[in-house]
């Protein structure tokens, strides 16, 4: 299981343990722009036991593991039907509405300005990123297969680096999927779409850099 040190920064969790941003928005501790602290340093400006929060954490890893299959094909297929599929199908519709709100609302003050630029760069490297895995790297995954996977598994790791910090982006840009009072039906439909779809795909990672490519790197 994932081990949580102290010193680790709450930026980095809340996009790589699935639930911990909203973990972190329960306990008012800021993980976008004041998220390179401690998780340490966190916990007691917001007057939490350290420790706890830690375990909290951990729980929330152990969580995540849980509904994941043990055997390694089935991993992939859930990863393919649960994730992949999804994120295609969910990016399809959240790029337009995320036009259509900033095309209406460009003049409010909260208008997430340049959120369809930065979804489309997520499509774009997502989708390259899901079909490395699809054609290559999930293919040399099969039963007795000894190819040492180290180098396009570190490939992979690098990329899932990329797509946290799109997501810390997003995390900003909606002001933590909070729309602004008064808002619109279709700009709520958007950030609860997006929440959704961060949280999916934090979880996604998840799922391959603690429980897959450890299964296959020395």
């Amino acid at each position: 299981m994932m081990h949580i040190e102290l010193s680790r920064t709450v930026a980095s969790l809340a996009t790589e343990v699935p639930g911990a941003a909203e973990l972190f928005r329960r306990h008012g501790i800021n993980f976008c722009c004041g998220g390179e602290i401690t998780i340490e340093a966190a916990a007691r400006e917001a007057s939490l036991d350290p420790g706890e929060l830690v375990r909290e954490l951990e729980t929330l890893v152990c969580s995540a593991l849980r509904d994941a299959p043990d055997n390694t094909l089935d991993l992939i297929a859930h990863l393919l039907t649960r994730y992949h599929t999804i994120h295609r199908s969910e990016l399809e519709w959240l790029i337009p509405l995320a036009q259509k709100v900033e095309r209406v609302h460009g003049g409010h003050a909260e208008a997430p300005i340049g959120l369809t630029t930065l979804l489309q760069r997520i499509q774009d490297d997502l989708e390259e990123h899901m079909r490395k895995e699809e054609l290559v790297l999930f293919p040399m995954m099969k039963p007795g297969n000894v190819i040492a996977l180290d180098y396009p598994i570190a490939q992979m790791r690098r990329e899932h680096a990329v797509e946290t910090q799109y997501l810390a982006n997003l995390e900003h840009l909606t002001n933590g999927f909070a729309p602004p009072i008064g808002a619109c039906n279709s700009w709520n439909a958007l950030y609860v779409g997006l929440k959704k779809f961060a949280q999916d795909l934090v979880q996604h990672m998840h799922l391959e850099n603690e429980v897959l490519f450890p299964r296959y790197t020395t």
